[in-house]
């Protein structure tokens, strides 16, 4: 089975392979990344503008990689809800026959001091590499990890998501 996913962000290629992987284990699964543009802002600043981040990614993969089983799109965003930051991602999934599923992660309440540096323009993972003294955080456990100490991560709140994502092409009661 090929997967293409619309990122070469490695934590997004990781949590793919181990999506598609635990739900379809008979399957020997090919990953291709693929650089798809979201056509929304780097740090998308919406729950909306984040789930049309993940459905062009993986509309603009499927242009990029049109032989593939399914395309991927998953895209990290912001939202303010009730005065407080808080981050998750959406999840996109495309398959070769025109079926298609969503799913968004958990949100993440996030520290005023981030909230600070997001409305001043940057990016989230620039925030935490700032705050928290790391680096490239985004492409590790990301916000989830730090906060969390490391009890959660980018990529396994991304892979669990995902798999939930998935359900509707493996479970009947979808067909």
């Amino acid at each position: 089975m090929k997967v293409v996913v619309a990122s070469e962000n490695p934590v997004k290629v990781q949590a793919s392979q181990e999506a598609f992987e635990k739900q379809f284990p008979q399957q020997a699964i090919e990953v291709v990344a693929v650089t798809a543009e979201s056509c929304v802002g780097d740090q998308p600043l919406s729950d909306d503008e984040t789930r049309h981040g993940a459905i062009n990614r993986l509309r603009n993969a499927s242009k990029l990689q049109p032989d593939a089983d399914f395309w991927v799109g998953l895209e990290g965003g912001v939202d303010t809800f009730n005065g407080q930051l808080m981050t998750f991602a959406w999840m996109a999934v495309l398959a070769a026959d025109g079926r298609s599923s969503m799913a968004r992660t958990v949100t993440l309440p996030l520290p005023p001091s981030v909230k600070r540096l997001v409305e001043a323009g940057l990016e989230l993972g620039e925030d935490n590499d700032r705050i928290f003294s790391t680096a490239n955080s985004k492409h590790k456990g990301g916000a989830f990890g730090l906060l969390t100490d490391g009890q959660f991560t980018r990529g396994g709140v991304y892979t669990d998501t995902l798999f939930i994502a998935l359900v509707p092409f493996i479970n009947e009661l979808y067909q």
